[in-house]
């Protein structure tokens, strides 16, 4: 059995998710699995070999597949009916137990026990504007959401049936008019880093491991800012106004770098990431595939894949600390906005 790892895109546009093997520095597409409609995001459980795609439909659900690692085939477990509407991100904690998830056009969160890949009702559910994405930390005692629509994050403590009781604040601002779009949190679990799509910059914010809660401490842009890109507000079309459209961010190798999506000028840079935390703007920026929404990068930070919304393939590059060398680029499908190592 082959120990090369596995890299899994959604093409939302075809409904279906290619599965890669990445050997060697090269890209093969072994299988596409189809039938998942509209999915634009997925949790992946790599220890049980488990994915959990956020599905479009009437209803909207979320469905479980068991991944075969050799022939990169994903097969249907179970499915969870979301008559509220459909997932826009989708987060395991780490022992695979519990499943949060974040609905943009919905507004709301959930929290669900996971058991046997068989994902349960919700046990807890909140409401904010444009919710965009959620993360448990490393320990899965804290969940944190980000509300697109409301500027804020939204911070949670997560008991042992995965109920998200509100910490005190419940919610931390970030900008007006910023956007708070996708968020990360650090290896040593005490700053979470938002990328906003309306400002494109990383917000810093501190956190304390014991209480969960955090405090906003600096930013940084995340765009090529001699491009001359307008702040964009909600309801714009950013293409036809030149616009800022940040999209994903994700750590390198270590936390020095912080590597972030453009969208209107298809753009990957890498913000710094200081021994105390703050962030400063990228020094250099690579174009990549039309619309990059979604990335991954390896594990050991060596290799990073982009996929873009109006691109049919994927582009694989090897990362030498903030510069990327594009390797190659494989078809994949339309509409490709997610990307996971697993």
């Amino acid at each position: 059995m082959t120990t090369s790892p596995l890299v899994l895109v959604a093409n939302a546009g075809d409904g279906s998710v290619s599965t890669f093997r990445l050997d060697n520095g090269r890209l093969e597409r072994l299988a596409v699995t189809e039938g998942l409609d509209g999915c634009s995001t997925f949790a992946v459980d790599a220890s049980r070999d488990l994915v959990y795609a956020g599905v479009k439909g009437a209803p909207a659900g979320i469905l479980t597949l068991s991944l075969d690692r050799e022939s990169g085939q994903l097969t249907p477990k179970s499915r969870l009916d979301l008559p509220d509407g459909g997932m826009n991100y989708l987060a395991l904690t780490s022992d695979g137990t519990g499943l949060l998830g974040a609905a943009y056009s919905g507004g709301y969160g959930i929290s669900c026990q996971v058991s046997d890949g068989v994902v349960g009702e919700p046990v807890s559910k909140i409401e904010f504007p444009n919710l965009h994405s959620v993360l448990p930390s490393a320990d899965g005692n804290f969940a944190y959401f980000a509300s697109l629509g409301a500027d804020l994050v939204a911070q949670y403590a997560l008991t042992d049936d995965r109920r998200l009781v509100p910490l005190q604040p419940e919610t931390v601002a970030a900008p007006a008019g910023s956007g708070p779009r996708h968020l990360v949190l650090n290896n040593a679990q005490d700053a979470v880093y938002v990328l906003t799509e309306f400002s494109g910059e990383v917000l810093h914010f501190s956190r304390d491991a014991h209480t969960g809660t955090l405090e906003l401490q600096d930013a940084s842009t995340a765009y090529d800012t001699s491009k001359g890109l307008g702040h964009s507000v909600f309801g714009a079309d950013p293409l036809t106004n030149h616009y800022i459209w940040g999209a994903d961010l994700h750590f390198g190798a270590g936390d020095s770098r912080l590597w972030c999506t453009e969208r209107t000028e298809n753009t990957l840079g890498a913000v710094a990431v200081t021994d105390d935390g703050s962030v400063s703007a990228p020094e250099r920026f690579t174009v990549t595939e039309t619309q990059p929404r979604g990335f991954a990068i390896s594990s050991d930070g060596a290799y990073l894949v982009a996929a873009g919304e109006m691109s049919t393939t994927v582009s694989l590059y090897a990362v030498h600390d903030d510069d990327l060398e594009l390797l190659q680029q494989s078809e994949t499908g339309h509409g490709a906005n997610w990307v996971r190592f697993v």
